[in-house]
């Protein structure tokens, strides 16, 4: 199921966005798969590609993780997070990563722009088998 398929609009506002992306990919977190509970286990906004290596506020490049894990990974990689999340034991939407990788290519693809994101985009999918 990618973004289009729950109504993701990049215009929506962020708490918004945020529950359709749980919708989407389920309530837990994506890399530690602690469910999404209030008070214990808040969900949060999470850039598979991370902005700071280009990575747009766009739904097919965002996920939801518990709070703990979104600042514990800072700008990891995806690849070598999801390496460091079965280091831990324990077990990461690799399946939802990857499909937000794939979906990214295309939209980025569909879209244009994104020049500092695409070579970035490109090593994590060669990396997790993907290219």
């Amino acid at each position: 199921m990618g973004a289009r398929d729950v109504g993701i609009d990049a215009s929506l506002p962020r708490a918004e966005r945020l529950r359709r992306i749980v919708e989407r990919d389920g309530a837990e977190c994506v890399w530690c798969r602690r469910p999404f509970e209030p008070g214990r286990a808040e969900p949060s906004l999470e850039h598979v590609v991370p902005r700071l290596k280009g990575g747009p506020a766009w739904p097919e490049n965002e996920v939801a993780a518990c709070r703990r894990d979104n600042r514990a990974r800072g700008h990891a990689s995806p690849a070598a997070w999801l390496e460091e999340c079965e280091r831990r034991g324990w077990q990461p939407r690799r399946d939802v990563v990857e499909a937000r990788l794939l979906e990214l290519r295309d939209a980025i693809a569909e879209r244009g722009g994104q020049r500092r994101a695409r070579p970035y985009l490109d090593g994590q999918l060669r990396r997790l088998g993907l290219a």
